[in-house]
């Protein structure tokens, strides 16, 4: 039974989430501090934030390092060195809540756990598929998102991309789920990942995908080195999640979803070859002018346009307003 206020400073992120910060937030009261770190919203977010109790600070983007999860770890007005990230689009459930309680009282034998997430497709709460793991709660003192060479890629965002932070020590895991339970529109879900898929894209043409690996490791660390040089990686993903991890006893949803995993591996693979098909092109144009360098070639071909446009209008172009890395 939880007494005092759990020991620990939840950072929400949020940028426009006005359709989910309310509920965000709501189980949160059993933490002693909530921390919503704001990106100018325009609709009305921070004040909702506020007006549910917790503490607003905005952040403003500077165009460098660190980004946004990092700066949040090193901010003044963190009062525990035990943090818990949980995105705007996230609800975390009692039993993760009683978990945390329970480690904290203990004492944690580890500087980093890693958490479960469930997505909630078509209004249902997927009990198979493949499961999102991240390194969720973490020792702030202990832990730091490393560096990924992406400032060049015209289309990246504020927040550091689907990269774990390097931990000190060994990490552990928490048996609890956060539940992912996005309010916004499917619109919304297709200009995210068509972002995500554009940085991903990006640094794999230019080599710098070995970062987003700088925190992973044992034998998650090989199967994504494996995965990112497969052939078929978007048929390999759709099977993993409907056969492998029984997603189709989730019916419809489960197959939704699994088809969005094929689709974006797809939409990286295929940015990642259009990029690489473009550069080759620049080098034999009639001028004979040879960019220098392969970030520049990156950077070229982006700001000339992409595949991209097959997918969004143009809001292509458009800094996307939602905060959620997923």
């Amino acid at each position: 039974m939880m007494g005092s206020a759990i020991p620990v400073s939840v950072i929400v992120m949020t940028r426009n989430e006005v359709a989910n910060i309310a509920r965000c937030l709501a189980p949160l009261s059993a933490f002693a501090q909530v921390l919503v770190v704001d990106s100018d919203s325009h609709d009305g977010t921070a004040t909702i934030a506020a007006a549910r109790g917790a503490e607003v600070v905005n952040f403003h983007w500077n165009g460098a390092y660190p980004k946004k999860k990092q700066w949040c770890l090193s901010h003044p007005s963190l009062r525990h060195d035990w943090v818990l990230f949980v995105d705007a689009d996230e609800c975390i459930t009692p039993q993760l809540v009683a978990e945390i309680d329970d480690l904290m009282r203990s004492g944690p034998s580890h500087n980093a756990y890693w958490v479960n997430s469930r997505p909630v497709w078509l209004g249902r709460l997927l009990r198979h598929g493949t499961p999102y793991r991240k390194i969720a709660l973490l020792h702030r003192r202990r832990s730091r998102f490393p560096i990924c060479p992406d400032l060049h890629v015209s289309r990246m965002w504020e927040v550091e991309g689907h990269y774990q932070p390097m931990v000190e020590g060994q990490t552990g895991r928490l048996s609890a789920t956060l539940i992912h339970a996005d309010a916004k529109p499917l619109a919304d879900w297709f200009d995210r990942h068509n972002r995500y898929s554009d940085w991903e894209a990006a640094l794999a043409n230019d080599g710098g995908a070995s970062a987003l690996l700088a925190g992973e490791r044992g034998l998650r660390r090989v199967a994504k080195q494996v995965l990112a040089r497969l052939p078929g990686r978007p048929l390999l993903a759709f099977l993993h999640a409907y056969l492998w991890h029984l997603g189709f006893l989730d019916g419809k949803a489960g197959l939704h979803h699994a088809l969005s995993r094929a689709f974006y591996y797809w939409s990286i693979d295929l940015k990642r070859d259009w990029l690489a098909a473009r550069m080759t092109a620049s080098q034999t144009e009639t001028t004979g002018t040879l960019l220098s360098d392969t970030r520049d070639h990156t950077a070229f071909v982006l700001s000339s346009g992409s595949p991209a446009s097959v997918f969004t209008n143009s809001n292509v172009r458009r800094r996307t307003d939602s905060s959620g890395i997923r």
